[in-house]
């Protein structure tokens, strides 16, 4: 029998709903700080982050018991879909415009930007002044447009896929992403902030 490490994340969800519950617990060690990410990313507050991380968690496992997976080979983006609809659902129950006050602890310190840029010793000191300028700039923008830009550039996912993830057109999720970065200039012309990395 596959040792449960070795087993790919579709592979650990059928053990799960097959009475495997060493299984979950592997699934859920793995994905937990990207799916985490994603929730406070959008929602910028821990507390609720939390909360909403922990019914995303409750309704992945009613799915799976309810049979409501099917192994397509993107489990990963499969859970982002289902924390998507809790985090849209929360903010109906809410009733507001969709708009989040900014939290004090949401300052993206959990994505590390060196994961994502090939970065040298002269230039880390300027890049860092750069990532840190961007995430600022970003904390501002709309949830819909934070999102987007975190799935695209964080989550290296394509626009189709965060089209699906979060029931909107291609052609939404690109008009998003445009705007997102019309108001990123737009901020950064406004306070003199150069975002150009070396």
């Amino acid at each position: 029998m596959k040792n449960l490490t070795d087993m790919t994340d579709e592979e650990l969800a059928l053990a799960y709903v097959n009475g495997n519950n060493r299984a979950f617990d592997v699934l859920l060690e793995r994905n937990q700080s990207r799916l985490f990410s994603y929730i406070l990313f959008v929602v910028r507050d821990r507390e609720l982050a939390n909360d909403l991380f922990q019914e995303t968690f409750v309704k992945i496992i009613t799915k799976l018991h309810a049979g409501k997976y099917t192994t397509t080979g993107k489990f990963g983006a499969w859970i982002l879909r289902i924390a998507h609809n809790v985090m849209m659902d929360w903010y109906r129950r809410k009733r507001t415009d969709k708009t989040v006050e900014q939290g004090r602890d949401n300052d993206l310190t959990n994505v590390n930007p060196t994961n994502f840029l090939d970065l040298n010793i002269e230039n880390h000191y300027v890049n860092d002044q750069v990532m840190s300028d961007v995430k600022k700039i970003m904390d501002l923008l709309p949830p819909t447009q934070r999102e987007v830009v975190f799935m695209r550039f964080y989550q290296e996912m394509s626009f189709k896929e965060i089209a699906e993830l979060t029931h909107v057109s291609i052609n939404t999720a690109l008009g998003r992403m445009r705007y997102a970065v019309m108001n990123m200039r737009r901020m950064a012309q406004k306070h003199h902030v150069v975002l150009q990395l070396d």
